[in-house]
C-alpha cells in the first residue's frame, strides 16, 4: 500500500494509464510526455527487457540461459530519468545505459528473452512496483491485458509497418546510424512475429483498451487525442 498525505492508499486505487503497441508506433514518446503532464511516475516495460539483455551482457549470461537471465531480470536495479534536453535516460545502477539500451541490436535480444515465460515472471514483480501515487503511466506490450488489467486507462497505438520502419530509419539516421530500410522493415516485421506468435501474454489489445491508429498522426497530434481519452476515462472514476 501506499500512502499519500496521510492516507493509506490501496495499490490497486492508484490510476495507470497502460499504453500498448508494437515497435515504432510512438508509445515510448507519448508515454513520457504523458507522464510529464500528469506529473505521474513512469514505467518503461520493454527496457527492462532490454536493461536485461544489457545486464545479461555485461555479466557474461548466455542469452539462452533462461534460469540465469529470470535471475538477472528480478535484480535489476533500474530508474528512468530525463535529460536537460528532454531526452530520456535510462540507469543500471548508477551507470546510465540509454545508448546501449536502445541500439539496435538489444533490441533484437529483447524480444527473444521476451518470449521466456520465466523472464516475463521475473519482470512482472519490477513493473507493478511502479505503482505509486499519484499515478502510472506504463508503456509496453502487455501492461493492460497482463500487467496491469485493472487500469482504468486502456490504449493500444498501431501504425502501418511502412510507416514505423520509416521513423525507426530516421531516427537512427538523426543519431547517425547508418542502418538499411529494407533490413529495418524486415528487423520489424520478426519482431512483429515474435511478439504476436509467442505463448506467453502475446502482443494484442486489451479487450477494453481503445485503439489509435497514428500512421499519419503527428506526435503532436497522437499526445492531444491520448489526453482527451485519459480525461475522459478518469472523470468516469
Amino acid at each position: 500500500m501506499e500512502t499519500s498525505r496521510g492516507i493509506v492508499v490501496e495499490k490497486q486505487d492508484i490510476a495507470v494509464v497502460a499504453i500498448d503497441g508494437p515497435s515504432g508506433t510512438g508509445k515510448g514518446t507519448i508515454a513520457r510526455q504523458m507522464a510529464e503532464y500528469l506529473g505521474w511516475h513512469l514505467l518503461d516495460s520493454g527496457a527492462l527487457y532490454r536493461l536485461t539483455v544489457v545486464a545479461a551482457q555485461d555479466s557474461a549470461v548466455a542469452l539462452d540461459d533462461e534460469s540465469a537471465l529470470a535471475s538477472l531480470a528480478a535484480g535489476l536495479e533500474v530508474r528512468f530519468a530525463s535529460a536537460t534536453d528532454g531526452n530520456e535516460q535510462i540507469f543500471l545502477g548508477q551507470t546510465d545505459v540509454t545508448d546501449d539500451v536502445r541500439n539496435e541490436e538489444t533490441g533484437k535480444n529483447a524480444s527473444k528473452i521476451a518470449a521466456m515465460p520465466a523472464v516475463r515472471t521475473a519482470l512482472m514483480e519490477l513493473q507493478r512496483s511502479f505503482r505509486e501515487v499519484p499515478g502510472l503511466v506504463a508503456d509496453g506490450r502487455d501492461m493492460g491485458n497482463v500487467v496491469f488489467p485493472d487500469a482504468p486507462v486502456k490504449i493500444f497505438l498501431t501504425a502501418s509497418p511502412e510507416e514505423r520502419a520509416q521513423r525507426r530509419h530516421k531516427q537512427l539516421k538523426d543519431k547517425g546510424i547508418n542502418v538499411s530500410l529494407p533490413v529495418l522493415s524486415a528487423d520489424i516485421a520478426e519482431r512483429d512475429r515474435r511478439d504476436t506468435e509467442r505463448a506467453v501474454a502475446p502482443l494484442r489489445p486489451a479487450s477494453d483498451a481503445e485503439i489509435l491508429d497514428t500512421t499519419s498522426l503527428s506526435i503532436d497530434e497522437v499526445v492531444e487525442r491520448v489526453k482527451k481519452i485519459v480525461a475522459r476515462a478518469l472523470s468516469d472514476r
